[in-house]
């Protein structure tokens, strides 16, 4: 009677540790990972770059909107303009608002008022500043660099070129 105890709570485990028939697998690649929109198409808006507070300097982007403009005109009812490369750089220098830090965002860039340049040109994004930028931490860097690809081009992966008052950065793309 016990051998038949034994033999019935062994079949369980028996069956269990033989998975049932299925053979372990290697993994399987099925490519590069998936990247999402930010800001969806027809939403007017630019994207700014700061470093999130929780997860080791990781980039995070935010979607923000320009000033109505003042008479409205060109645009379809309801929506706000674009801000472009310059203001959004001019944005990103001012660092996130209250509630971007609520939510654990930072900036490394130093807080100030910057004269911005922005201009395309066959090597990609060229953004000329009137502030030091070759002492800036590899996450200010990327911020930069996101945020101008980003604003000027719409495509993170084109190069970013920073003059500032102390030297050059870049060419360089954006790591997110």
């Amino acid at each position: 009677m016990r051998s038949g105890r034994v033999l019935g709570a062994l079949l369980p485990l028996t069956l269990l540790a033989a998975g049932c028939g299925i053979r372990a697998t290697e993994v399987v690649e099925a490519g590069e990972p998936a990247i999402v929109q930010v800001a969806p198409a027809g939403q007017l808006g630019t994207v700014l770059y700061f470093v999130s507070s929780s997860t080791a300097s990781r980039l995070m982007p935010v979607v923000r909107y320009a000033e109505w403009a003042e008479d409205g005109s060109g645009l379809p009812y309801g929506e706000k303009p674009p801000a472009g490369a310059t203001k959004a750089l001019g944005l990103l220098f001012s660092g996130p608002t209250g509630a971007e830090r609520d939510a654990g965002l930072r900036s490394e860039l130093p807080e100030q008022r910057v004269k911005i340049g922005v201009e395309l040109s066959a090597q990609g994004v060229r953004v000329t500043l009137n502030t030091r930028v070759t002492g800036l931490s590899e996450s200010a860097r990327q911020q930069l660099f996101c945020t101008a690809a980003q604003a000027r081009t719409a495509d993170r992966g084109e190069a970013v070129t920073v003059t500032g008052s102390d030297g050059v950065i870049g060419p360089a793309h954006c790591s997110v």
